[in-house]
């Protein structure tokens, strides 16, 4: 499986993005899909995931209310809506998959290992 993360790109804050992440084959339904970004300087985070089986989504306290998941199944397409996006919230940002897991929660999802395949990442910088 190959993954394609795009959308990223400038805006002013208080703006809005939607990061697309494509996956190559197969159902997104067995897959766990998750976002991760890096900033400049800075350690990979983990933003949020989603298990399209179950619709189970979790969320790094940063973006909650602010960022949304969605995914269209027939386009093998997550999609991660951004909105009032901060000058803190510029970073590359990443899609990873790994096989669906089951048991899912925030303590697995901020976790980059858990993931094994990855897409290039894509630029969102926020202007203040």
């Amino acid at each position: 499986v190959q993954l394609q993360a795009s959308g990223g790109g400038s805006v002013q804050a208080g703006g809005s993005l939607r990061l697309s992440c494509d996956v190559s084959e197969g159902t997104l339904d067995s897959y766990t899909i998750g976002w991760f970004r890096q900033a400049p300087g800075k350690e990979r985070e983990a933003v949020s995931c989603i298990n399209p089986a179950a619709d189970t989504k979790y969320y790094v306290d940063s973006v909650k209310g602010r960022f949304s998941l969605s995914e269209d199944g027939a386009k093998r397409t997550v999609y991660l809506q951004m909105n009032a996006l901060k000058p803190e919230d510029t970073a590359v940002y990443y899609c990873a998959s790994s096989p669906r897991i089951r048991s899912l929660s925030w303590a697995i999802c901020r976790l980059a290992f858990a993931f094994d395949v990855w897409g290039r990442g894509t630029q969102v910088t926020v202007s203040s």
